[in-house]
């Protein structure tokens, strides 16, 4: 579905992660595989220690691949860049600066003149509804308010792709559901590629165009599945037939991983 007409923006081939543990070597990651095309709202499910977060790190240039490659329009990553914006869990917001100055810290990297700065960051504080948040400090601000700041400072630098690992994860269930419609409005504006990881299957079929469900360890993909529900979408979509149909579905395949991981 998501592919038709729409050149690739991440492809992920072949990639295996293995890590040195204290038992051995463990594999993260076995054999993924992946294309996510343009400007497409992918959400990743599946059992905790699947690989989720590690793919998402080797995508973003934070961890690299054992073997196999990642490509963002064709270039191979080979480390961080600006060009992939990661919104993590923790809010990670630097206390010590304002909303305003948060926002303003990649664009300042990126060379922006302050004139410039000052408008990136008027624009994206509104779109998060946070304008007249823009002289407060982190600590003044609530957990969701936080995220929205983080969202805002990963829009800012316009990057190619948007990462976001849990984004709502820690948040109470209203003001999850408040920022998930919030992230939706903002992609249907801006049209950004976005990859985001959720252990919630009600949020990643209320998101996503495809829904990728991961094997339990060692990662990889068990199935893709096409959300076929057309946008806007709101929480009403939730109660209709098909959402409920498609939630049955996925919910069932990560159930079957999280019952083979506690065998």
């Amino acid at each position: 579905m998501a592919g038709n007409n729409r050149p690739v923006k991440v492809k992920i081939d072949n990639v295996v992660k293995k890590f040195n543990g204290r038992n051995g070597e463990m594999v993260a990651l076995n054999g993924v595989s992946l294309d996510i095309y343009e400007n497409e709202f992918v959400c990743v499910v599946g059992p905790s220690g699947c690989g989720k977060s590690t793919l998402l790190n080797n995508i973003g240039g934070l961890d690299t691949p054992t073997s196999g490659h990642i490509y963002v329009d064709g270039k191979e990553v080979d480390g961080p860049s600006p060009e992939r914006g990661i919104v993590f869990q923790q809010y990670a917001l630097f206390p010590w600066l304002t909303v305003e100055k948060n926002v303003q810290f990649g664009l300042k990297l990126q060379g922006k003149s302050p004139a410039e700065c000052e408008e990136i960051t008027r624009k994206y504080l509104k779109m998060v509804e946070l304008e007249q948040f823009a002289k407060a400090y982190p600590k003044e601000l609530s957990g969701g308010m936080k995220q929205r700041v983080a969202i805002a400072r990963a829009y800012a630098v316009n990057p190619k792709v948007l990462l976001m690992d849990e984004p709502f994860g820690a948040l109470d269930a209203q003001t999850r559901t408040q920022l998930q419609t919030e992230l939706l409005e903002t992609w249907e504006k801006e049209q950004k590629t976005c990859f985001f990881i959720t252990h919630d299957v009600e949020e990643a079929i209320i998101l996503a165009q495809r829904v990728v469900i991961m094997c339990a360890r060692p990662g990889r993909v068990k199935d893709v599945v096409d959300i076929d529900i057309p946008y806007p979408r709101n929480q009403e979509t939730k109660m209709t037939p098909r959402f409920l149909e498609l939630k049955n579905h996925i919910w069932s395949q990560v159930y079957q991983e999280y019952l083979a991981v506690r065998k």
